[in-house]
């Protein structure tokens, strides 16, 4: 189980990604624009440099439902290769089984 203030530091993340996506959005778009004039550029830089660090999607770290385990997460199930492996074993996930060659 990784420490609950990890866990608790990446949901404060995912909010302030959801509540700024918007705005990082719309710089993105002007800073991209080539009409756009050189100063313009440096003031919409100096825009997205004054938003939140951890509003960045980036800094996101994906972590695992069941465990909060950040390394070896499966995104198309959403938790750890520990927890998927636990749960088809015990065959909680329909169509997996253990594998043998």
């Amino acid at each position: 189980m990784a420490k609950t203030s990890q866990i608790h530091r990446d949901l404060k993340r995912k909010k302030l990604i959801a509540k700024y996506a918007e705005k990082r959005a719309e710089l993105r778009k002007r800073l991209n624009d080539a009409e756009v004039s050189i100063e313009e550029k440096f003031e919409i830089q100096e825009a997205f440099a004054k938003l939140p660090r951890n509003s960045c999607p980036t800094r996101l770290n994906r972590r695992c439902v069941i465990s909060g385990r950040s390394k070896g997460y499966y995104r198309k199930f959403g938790i750890s290769r520990i927890a998927l492996r636990e749960l088809a074993l015990r065959g909680q996930l329909p169509g997996m089984r253990k594998s043998s060659w």
